[in-house]
């Protein structure tokens, strides 16, 4: 196997992930990777005023295109930043790859100028959440943090210190199983059966949807039509429920309204 950077490790398995973009804002501490990206064609960087709104570009491209999403920022306040828009990519559980960079290696745990713990602080709004410490564990751990947000839908977090960015190993070919791969839940046959026979048993009904009818909405409307049903979005089903769609009356919860609650009541 030939032997490459952390940085052409990253960015070999983001390219066969089908990534176009990395959303940031360059730093010294990303330049490992903005190196790397800067040699390849088909993959550019976008450079934001921000890196929180580094944050949101990922996730809307995520929403829109339904692939990997990334953004990046540098060590520090950096990274900091792009804490809110990964908190609404994870929420709305978006496939996005958020790249952070560190202090050198030697430096952690020592009160270092801007050093953070990256590891820490995106625990929550992260599937996944690592420190690649060795160049030896890149190959492993790239290829894992995409799974994750692929496979889970939401958000990982790669924490790359800037010298082991450009630190050698060997590497094979980039392997992403999850790729291409939608996989769904199907009721057993006996539950899609009791649920037929309670609804055409019940004289009113009504339908609360949401983002799980996000590929469903000709069906959606066709049960609606059926049942002559006041269909009430959820929140995050109000994009992929609402539009063209006779039957429904608003949304319900914190944010809704009127219709939206009598119909539920």
């Amino acid at each position: 196997m030939a032997k490459k950077t952390v940085a052409d490790i990253i960015i070999d398995t983001l390219q066969a992930a089908g990534v176009k973009r990395v959303y940031g804002l360059v730093g010294d501490s990303l330049n490992g990777l903005t190196d790397a990206i800067r040699t390849r064609e088909g993959l550019e960087f976008i450079q934001v005023r921000h890196e929180e709104a580094g944050a949101f570009a990922a996730g809307a491209e995520a929403s829109v295109t339904g692939g990997l999403a990334v953004c990046a920022g540098s060590c520090g306040p950096g990274n900091t930043h792009l804490i809110n828009g990964l908190f609404d990519c994870h929420r709305s559980r978006m496939p996005v790859l958020a790249l952070a960079a560190q202090i050198p290696s030697i430096e952690i745990g020592t009160g270092y100028f801007q050093e953070t713990h990256p590891e820490r602080l995106f625990q929550e709004c992260s599937h996944y959440c690592e420190v690649i410490a060795t160049p030896e564990q890149a190959v492993r751990m790239v290829e894992s943090a995409i799974q994750a947000a692929l496979g889970l839908g939401g958000v990982s977090v790669l924490v790359i210190p800037g010298d082991v960015a450009r630190l050698q190993a060997e590497a094979p070919a980039p392997r992403i199983p999850a790729l291409g791969h939608d996989s769904g839940i199907m009721p057993a046959k006996t539950k899609i059966a009791q649920a037929a026979q309670l609804l055409n048993e019940c004289e009113k009904v009504t339908i609360l949807a949401g983002i799980g009818c996000d590929s469903a909405h000709a069906e959606l409307l066709q049960a609606a039509q059926a049942l002559q049903a006041p269909v009430v979005h959820a929140l995050r089903g109000k994009e992929c429920v609402e539009p063209n769609n006779p039957y429904d009356v608003g949304l319900t919860g914190l944010l809704g309204m009127p219709a939206g609650y009598h119909a539920l009541m």
